[in-house]
């Protein structure tokens, strides 16, 4: 089985400059209109479809990435330099602690890790 994300978007050139620096993905061939991202290792990893849309992105996703990190706050710190936005305070639960971000489209995504002893 393989396993492809397929993100709706406006502008897949835009968003594949986001995507490959903050996941580390190579951008392959734009056949409008899907932009494809692939993992740097043929390891199992998912290939992230850019899709574009006519229509903006409307209300919560139902589907989001999640982007697991040892550091949390730097990692956020990278992809807001990036430009994610932060969109929420920090959550703390089940022993994870993570913040939600969203793309330059609007698209959410979590940053997360585990949370320190006592949380």
């Amino acid at each position: 089985m393989h396993v492809t994300i397929v993100l709706d978007c406006s502008d897949p050139e835009r968003l594949a400059h986001f995507w490959t620096s903050a996941i580390g993905y190579r951008r392959e061939a734009y056949k409008p209109p899907y932009l494809s991202l692939l993992p740097p290792k043929q390891d199992g990893s998912p290939e992230l479809i850019l899709q574009r849309v006519a229509e903006p992105k409307a209300g919560k996703n139902r589907m989001h990435i999640d982007l697991h990190t040892i550091d949390v706050d730097a990692e956020c710190d990278r992809l807001m330099a990036l430009g994610a936005i932060r969109v929420g305070d920090e959550i703390v639960e089940g022993g994870f602690r993570w913040y939600v971000l969203a793309d330059p489209e609007g698209n959410e995504f979590c940053v997360i890790g585990r949370a320190s002893e006592g949380a």
